[in-house]
């Protein structure tokens, strides 16, 4: 039988992927609604260029470089390290603790801070953007966002399946 501070790591590993991964999965599914009413627009040559652009940019920019260059991979460090190391408190608030909002250097929780503060600025403008813009962006965001999702199972399951991280927890010794 597995002992009780197995079974809070490997909950805590859990609920802290789960919950981040539900956070960029209700982002995408809040979003499809405004990217699918674009394609009731007249789009004009210029509107496609500009879709072309946000998708392939967003999905380079933001899936590529953001998500699979570091946020995934951290974010999987982090649920191995609580699954290893479980505390009660980082199990109760997994998700914040695999993205860095506490428990971390200096400097990473001030980045996840700043982050998150750039992420709602932005969510606020590009609300304010008439269609078929606001179309054009969500679609990127989309792409962007799907592709997280998909990096962040991949190094979730690298650090719990496999034990393989491909970066440090950053976590205080």
């Amino acid at each position: 039988m597995p002992s009780a501070r197995r079974m809070l790591g490997l909950f805590g590993a859990l609920w802290g992927w789960f919950g981040v991964s539900f956070l960029l999965g209700k982002a995408v599914v809040r979003l499809t609604p405004f990217a699918l009413e674009l394609f009731s627009f007249p789009l004009s040559r210029r509107h496609w260029a500009a879709l072309a652009c946000t998708v392939a940019g967003m999905g380079y920019l933001k899936g590529y470089r953001l998500f699979q260059g570091g946020f995934s991979p951290r974010i999987a460090a982090r649920v191995r390290h609580l699954r290893d190391h479980p505390r009660l408190p980082h199990v109760l608030l997994a998700p914040f603790f695999c993205m860095g909002f506490f428990h971390a250097p200096r400097w990473r929780i001030i980045t996840s801070f700043s982050v998150t503060a750039a992420i709602i600025l932005l969510v606020v403008l590009v609300r304010r953007m008439p269609q078929p813009w606001h179309g054009i962006v969500n679609c990127g965001v989309i792409v962007g966002l799907s592709w997280g999702l998909a990096s962040l199972a991949v190094f979730t399951f690298d650090a719990l399946v496999r034990d393989v991280t491909h970066c440090p927890a950053e976590v205080p010794d």
